[in-house]
């Protein structure tokens, strides 16, 4: 029974691996993929096409239909634009701090450039920003406005937008507001407003365009992103990539690249919807049906890789009035306090209702021992105390089960010839039941009490690979940061190492060639865990030495192994024999 159990744990692993390997690999866009529906001409940057000032021209664009691959087309003469009324006379920056969060607005189109959280370091020690793809060519900036015209499109892009804020708002205290104004001779009137709280990654978002005494329903556009999954990181495999998400008649849906890039409009009725990576997350929280506008801004990515950013954006029913975006941490409680729903976000797998309590745990022990590392050894010893019975249970009986592993094979072998189909063949089965029972073996003791603990592995894997607690946690030494792999290798070789000498002194009644099997299979896991977050080899490391430690415990506890004697395998094979003359031979 105990091959099975182990078989199973393989295939269990091997599925996880294949998931993070093909499932949630990055899908890039093919090289030279223009962006889907919704790209201006000339992009979010401050090209020659749309980088004008107030009141000079821009280049008209046409907008091809939803859905179809977004064509730049130069007009043929620059339009004059209307004069505005109400402007800036040049353009600036607009920094607004609070506890969590860092937004650098410009008044040039009323966008922003740049959405750091000072609690989450990214490359060189800086924050991270989820929004550096803001300045790819091709891609809309984030927070700018498309209407359906896209010659007043091109006229708010690149409208210098009149603000009355100081360079520097301070909401680490309380509540702040950021407005953008614009209205120029030809009827063009717009209006942001963006309410930020201290210690909230929520914002606040209202967006009015008006062409004369005609609403205008916007498009926000959310720019590419998210940041943290860099184009540097393209390629890894342990490493959720940007992808859409939406939260739909109570169900949470990934929808990969290749998804975003064959449909990239999509309209319902959402509890939350956007985009997400490993450990960020930018969504909307719509009260009511909203339209979202994917599109794929190919990059070129340092190691070679084909990268592209997702770029989106959300238009609702009715006025885009007090719509509350979320663009912060996969964090469980942040994330609870905005929507309980939220928290689902969070790809725990099919476990998460157990790894939730380990995640509490784990954060409760940290808050005493200061490190995530030790956190992780402290809980996992617990974890085994805590299933030591069950454990120990199991390598009992498959130590009983190896006794009687003589006496099972001469049974087996004396009805070796037999078809399964010969009714003498039961007999088999019945003797192998009193042997069992006369030795006081259950051959399911062995496998059940191990598959209950199987739960538990898997959600604290679950755990550590999507905690965003571990990201940028330092251990000790040379491990500096638990969510990325070991630099030099030597945690996932020392896992192997261990699962090795476990799997040698374990016992076991397999076939040689099946013992062979599990042998290869520390080898297997450790080519694995080579490129594993090093939080997870850490984990597995200690599991595997707690077993060592645990099956010394056991041999001390039971005692020698013992096998049955000739005379008993003598009278064994001598039963059959007065029984039915068919199996005596």
């Amino acid at each position: 029974m105990e091959k099975r159990v182990l078989l199973a744990i393989f295939l269990v692993f091997v599925f996880l691996f294949a998931y993070q390997s093909f499932v949630v690999r990055r899908m890039p866009a093919p090289a030279g993929q223009p962006a889907a529906s919704g790209q201006a001409a000339g992009g979010g940057g401050r090209g020659p096409a749309t980088d004008v000032s107030a009141g000079s021209g821009a280049a008209a664009v046409t907008q091809p239909a939803a859905g179809q691959p977004g064509v730049q087309q130069q007009a043929s003469a620059p339009a004059e634009q209307p004069a505005p009324t109400v402007a800036a006379a040049a353009e600036r920056k607009i920094v607004v701090e609070t506890r969590v969060l860092r937004v650098v607005f410009s008044n040039r189109g009323g966008h922003a450039e740049g959405w750091e959280l000072p609690r989450y370091q990214g490359d060189g020690g800086r924050a991270v920003n989820l929004v550096p793809g803001n300045g790819v060519s091709g891609a809309f900036r984030m927070f700018d406005v498309r209407v359906d015209d896209e010659e007043v499109t091109g006229r708010l892009k690149a409208a210098l937008f009149a603000s009355d804020a100081a360079d520097v708002v301070d909401g680490h205290r309380r509540d702040v507001s950021v407005t953008f104004d614009y209205s120029d001779a030809g009827g063009l009137v717009a209006h942001k407003t963006f309410r930020f709280s201290p210690d909230s990654y929520v914002v606040h978002v209202s967006a009015e365009v008006r062409l004369g005494d005609r609403a205008l329903n916007p498009t926000v556009q959310m720019g590419p992103g998210l940041g943290d999954m860099g184009v540097g990181a393209a390629g890894n495999s342990y490493m959720q990539p940007a992808a859409g998400i939406v939260h739909q008649d109570g169900k949470v849906r990934r929808i990969a690249v290749k998804d975003l890039g064959a449909q990239p409009v999509r309209e319902g009725t959402y509890r939350y919807a956007g985009i997400d990576d490993h450990y960020f997350l930018a969504v909307v929280l719509p009260p009511r049906t909203a339209r979202l506008e994917y599109s794929l801004v190919p990059v070129s990515a340092p190691n070679g890789k084909p990268f592209s950013y997702v770029e989106w954006g959300v238009r609702l029913a009715g006025r885009a009035d007090d719509v509350r975006l979320y663009l912060g941490p996969k964090d469980f409680d942040v994330l609870a306090a905005v929507d309980r729903d939220m928290v689902r976000a969070i790809n725990y797998g099919i476990f998460d209702w157990l790894a939730v309590p380990l995640l509490r745990a784990l954060k409760g022990i940290n808050n005493r021992v200061g490190n995530y590392g030790w956190s992780i050894i402290v809980l996992t010893v617990l974890i085994n105390v805590v299933m030591f019975p069950l454990r120990h249970k199991s390598v009992v009986s498959m130590r009983r089960m190896q006794e009687l592993q003589p006496q099972i094979k001469a049974i087996q072998e004396r009805y070796g010839k037999l078809k399964t189909t010969d009714p003498a063949r039961q007999k088999m089965n019945q003797e192998l039941m009193e042997l069992y029972k006369s030795r006081g073996v259950n051959p399911a003791s062995g496998c059940v009490p191990m598959l209950l603990t199987i739960p538990i592995f898997i959600a604290f894997y679950s755990l550590l690979s999507q905690a965003i607690e571990l990201r940028g946690a330092p251990f000790v030494f040379w491990i500096r940061d638990l969510s990325i792999h070991d630099p030099y290798y030597v945690t996932p070789i020392l896992m192997g190492g261990a699962w090795l000498w476990q799997q040698a002194m374990t016992p076991s009644s397999a076939d040689p060639m099946q013992q062979k099997m599990f042998l290869a299979m520390p080898v297997v896991f450790t080519v694995m865990f080579l490129w594993a977050p090093s939080g997870l080899a850490i984990y597995w490391f200690v599991n595997n030495l707690l077993g060592i430690v645990q099956q010394y415990a056991t041999n001390a506890i039971v005692g020698p192994l013992k096998t049955g004697g000739a005379a008993a395998n003598e009278k064994r094979k001598r039963t059959p024999a007065k029984q039915d003359g068919a199996g005596a031979k």
